[in-house]
């Protein structure tokens, strides 16, 4: 997602509410509209004033065996009415906001990828999310903050059928505030914006389960997190998100919006983080992404598949493989999330690394609910 995972966040709404997604900001919610403070660890926490937001986890693991995994980890907020509202009724079932997450996992040995979504609403401790000290849940898939830490120290926990992962991730870095100190524009209207920060290299550790058998697991896990209360630009239909962590320490994040042409949209962008941690903001003409491959899905979806990206003005030049190539989650939306192998060179050093790259707006529309919860399959 650029990280204002818009259409995840409107396809939401549709499911909770029957009704068409809104294509602008909401009444009664704050609207993006400028730069803001971001303050830490409170911004790490939910925005209630807000319509929407999500806390975005991808990341490659490796076991002492030789076991390499991916994995993405999404938690999705979305009120269903504007603070101070009346609420609609006396029942504890009934709720004010609903929470949606997805978890997925490449196995890069068994060539197999899995996941599974999860929706519920926050009533009655079935899902929520709270600040100082983090703490962001569906039912047994969680996030939360150790408490009194200095930095960021997160444990992060998901299972499907086959799989369970359980992570410790901590950096000390300071967040990447993505666009204007963290105030990301995705169109021309008022509102068509969010607040967006980035934790590019999250040092992980935990384990990951496998049928009966618990891996001890290492590697680098990517946050992102935005929240807001509109949507994206007139005349856009989706993106392509680039998140890479490069082996000489620095990362890179570039978003794609894509118009219903099908060409690049101006508001395009993200952000280069070198080895010191110095972040510099990547504007659309600074980065050039060539796809150099088509896969079709099952249902007959195409979607871009490996890539050339370079950034000239860094001496940057990167060629991106997916790790499997089948990474679709059939969810409402439909989109292809999955991992990526980085190879390339800076300056005439070569470079290696991964990343996460995610596709949205390829899929025609589908009705609410009718995506696949679960999901299992054999990738090529």
């Amino acid at each position: 997602m650029p990280r204002l995972r818009i259409r995840g966040a409107l396809a939401l709404l549709a499911v909770a509410a029957h009704a068409a997604p809104l294509p602008g900001p909401a009444p009664g919610f704050e609207p993006v509209l400028a730069p803001r403070a971001l303050h830490f660890p409170a911004d790490h926490g939910p925005h209630p004033a807000f319509r929407q937001e999500w806390w975005y986890f991808t990341g490659h693991l490796a076991a002492s065996s030789g076991e390499r995994f991916g994995f993405e980890l999404t938690f999705f907020r979305f009120a269903l009415a504007p603070p101070g509202a009346a609420p609609a009724g006396p029942s504890s079932w009934r709720a004010r906001e609903l929470y949606l997450a997805h978890f997925a996992v490449s196995d890069l040995g068994a060539r197999r990828f899995r996941y599974r979504r999860k929706l519920a609403r926050g009533a009655l401790g079935l899902a929520g999310a709270t600040g100082e000290p983090l703490a962001v849940w569906i039912d047994d898939w969680r996030l939360r903050a150790a408490p009194g830490e200095e930095g960021v120290h997160w444990h992060v926990s998901a299972s499907e059928p086959g799989y369970a992962l359980d992570l410790e991730l901590s950096t000390d870095a300071a967040p990447v505030l993505q666009g204007e100190a963290g105030f990301s524009r995705k169109g021309a209207e008022p509102g068509a914006a969010s607040y967006y920060y980035s934790l590019p290299r999250l040092a992980a550790r935990g384990t990951v389960r496998r049928g009966g058998a618990a891996l001890a697991v290492q590697g680098l896990v990517w946050c992102d997190r935005e929240w807001g209360s509109g949507g994206l630009g007139a005349g856009q239909a989706g993106w392509d998100w680039f998140g890479l962590q490069l082996s000489d320490g620095s990362a890179l994040m570039f978003y794609a919006l894509r118009t219903r042409a099908g060409t690049r949209a101006p508001f395009s962008a993200g952000s280069f983080v070198a080895p010191s941690g110095h972040a510099q903001p990547l504007d659309s003409a600074q980065v050039r992404i060539e796809a150099e491959g088509r896969w079709r899905s099952a249902e007959g979806t195409v979607y871009p598949s490996g890539w050339h990206l370079s950034v000239p003005s860094l001496a940057l030049d990167l060629r991106l493989t997916p790790e499997l190539t089948d990474q679709e989650l059939v969810t409402t939306p439909r989109y292809w999330e999955g991992a990526v192998a980085v190879r390339g060179q800076r300056g005439g050093t070569s470079l290696g690394g991964a990343g996460y790259v995610e596709l949205t707006g390829y899929a025609p529309e589908r009705p609410p609910g009718t995506g696949s919860s679960l999901g299992p399959r054999l990738a090529r």
